[in-house]
């Protein structure tokens, strides 16, 4: 990649970070930059980032922007009685930078229960929650399902500047509670950025209605 291209895209804070996430093989930039901080929010509230865009783009448009198929996992927390279908990417690429990326499916809970029947083996996470696979014909099947929510881990570390110069000011900063985690609340945008002085910043995009999922838990 062109040292001059990719300093003009992401500007000098970056640079110093680009052995962590240069694209290998001299590969170059999008015509059209697939960017966490390119967020736009149509007239109807859909939420578009990285060339998706939330309840609108199906995991089968997923995979195939991204030539992987990702690990699906369908997930059923006893406590609440919820499902949730999560299928992770590690090491993608976009637009120059390197991030594992999962995607939460909107799947109503009755399909979930019915997923769920059929999984091929079953497992207990330190949540408490059981993780199953997913037999080969529901893996099938979910290609047709849109995305509701996507989480980006980018593989370099984000200080607070740099999020500030590429996302601008929250609306509100939240402490988690006995961490040192921060939550930087964009809800017009439907982002969550969770900036970790001693990890990897974890940043959320939701429909901006249903951003009180990601405050309520932050509140408590």
């Amino acid at each position: 990649m062109d040292r001059k291209l990719f300093l003009g895209i992401l500007g000098t804070t970056l640079m110093a970070l680009a052995g962590a996430i240069l694209l290998p093989g001299g590969r170059t930039v999008d015509k059209e930059p697939k960017l966490p901080w390119l967020i736009t929010v149509n007239p109807s509230g859909a939420v578009s980032v990285f060339g998706l865009t939330l309840g609108v783009t199906t995991l089968g448009e997923v995979r195939e922007l991204f030539q992987e198929q990702g690990k699906a996992n369908l997930f059923f927390s006893p406590e609440k009685e919820t499902y949730a279908i999560e299928v992770y990417f590690q090491r993608i690429f976009l637009s120059g930078l390197r991030a594992d990326m999962v995607f939460t499916l909107d799947i109503d809970s009755d399909t979930a229960s019915k997923m769920y029947e059929r999984g091929l083996r079953i497992s207990k996470i330190s949540s408490g929650a059981k993780k199953i696979d997913l037999a080969a014909e529901d893996q099938d099947a979910i290609e047709l399902t849109k995305i509701s929510h996507i989480t980006y881990i980018p593989a370099a570390d984000l200080d607070d500047e740099l999020i500030a110069k590429r996302f601008g000011e929250p609306a509100e900063r939240l402490q988690e509670q006995n961490t040192d985690i921060t939550h930087w609340l964009y809800p017009e945008r439907g982002l969550d950025i969770a900036v970790n002085p001693d990890g990897k910043e974890v940043l959320q995009y939701v429909m901006p209605e249903n951003f009180d999922q990601v405050i309520k838990p932050l509140r408590q």
